[in-house]
């Protein structure tokens, strides 16, 4: 990891059409707002063209002063496509019923959108199954929208898929209630475990009028291979890296044992094959809290008590110094730097 920059993630540059479409609604041009952040139609238009996630809580955020719409990211999810999820939207468009469609898009996630420091997943149990979705935390007015255009955005696109509209059985969402909180259906509860929606095997068995079998078999090689391209990886070492990044919260800092399991590996056998490659796991951790903490300072809004937080580190205190060890100045003087 070190001598790459480490992003917390990013995504297709499609979600923006449904930003777009929900910032029209209110009679307002995007385009200069898109141009603002870099997103000119020339960029749009890429194959494959993604933004980091940073930028897109900094442009939802700008969309939403714009608006005055403080429950902007709902209308997003309402317009929301399948297509704006590229290669796995396309795909999932030719499911043959509602449940694999949500399979598909959970499975090919990091085909349209990553995040370092988790995914999303799908759990099916006898009455339904829950589609839950990861998202930094803590939350405040730059990420919430995030949260609330996707879940929003994952049922309007199975009701597409569907032909009809489904209405979760319940819908909880992670942050405190928030002002505009009237906007979400009668079911939705906050101050949740996990943001995430179910659905009962009633709407999961809907039938896709539109699914071909040859076609979707064929769309679902097409993933895989896309999939297996983007998350090939060279070392061990990267696969460490790559675990520490969901690992690392709640101030306490990942073990070698711990890193092992998830690797089904005995811890001496890691610590070797690490020496083997040239490095060690607390290198491989160093680097990887400096290279977030850098992201965090220099990308988000998050105070460095809830940076510390979010590395593992029992104190601000304790994070500063190592800050300063890592990059000789202070995490202040990074962030007004950075933003300089």
């Amino acid at each position: 990891m070190s001598g790459q920059r480490t992003r917390l993630g990013d995504l297709s540059v499609g979600f923006t059409q449904s930003l777009a479409q929900a910032v029209r609604s209110h009679g307002h041009d995007p385009m200069p707002l898109l141009a603002q952040y870099g997103l000119e139609p020339s960029r749009l238009n890429v194959a494959g063209a993604r933004l980091t996630i940073a930028r897109y809580m900094r442009l939802g955020h700008a969309a939403i002063a714009l608006t005055g719409d403080p429950a902007l990211g709902l209308r997003i999810g309402q317009a929301s496509r399948l297509s704006q999820a590229g290669l796995a939207g396309v795909t999932a468009a030719q499911a043959p019923t509602v449940r694999e469609a949500a399979r598909t898009l959970i499975r090919f996630e990091a085909l349209y959108a990553a995040n370092y420091r988790g995914q999303s997943s799908f759990h099916e149990d006898r009455e339904g199954a829950w589609l839950r979705f990861y998202s930094i935390s803590p939350y405040n007015a730059y990420n919430r929208f995030v949260v609330d255009s996707l879940l929003t955005g994952w049922l309007r696109q199975l009701s597409i898929l569907a032909g009809q509209n489904l209405n979760a059985q319940r819908l909880e969402i992670e942050f405190s209630a928030p002002g505009y909180a009237a906007h979400y259906p009668a079911n939705a509860a906050f101050g949740c475990e996990h943001n995430q929606l179910r659905l009962t095997h009633a709407s999961l068995n809907l039938r896709n009028p539109e699914h071909c079998p040859s076609t979707w078999q064929h769309l679902l090689q097409l993933c895989e291979q896309e999939l297996e391209r983007l998350t090939r990886i060279r070392t061990l070492g990267e696969r460490v890296s790559q675990l520490l990044g969901p690992l690392l919260n709640g101030g306490r800092e990942p073990t070698l044992d711990e890193v092992a399991a998830s690797l089904k590996m005995p811890a001496w056998t890691l610590r070797r094959k690490l020496t083997q490659e040239g490095t060690q796991f607390r290198s491989i951790l160093n680097d990887t809290r400096r290279d977030l903490a850098q992201t965090y300072i220099r990308d988000t809004e998050l105070a460095f008590g809830e940076i510390a937080y979010l590395l593992g580190f029992t104190s601000a205190e304790a994070f500063q110094r190592a800050f300063k060890r890592w990059c000789a100045v202070t995490p202040g003087e990074y962030r007004r730097a950075s933003r300089q």
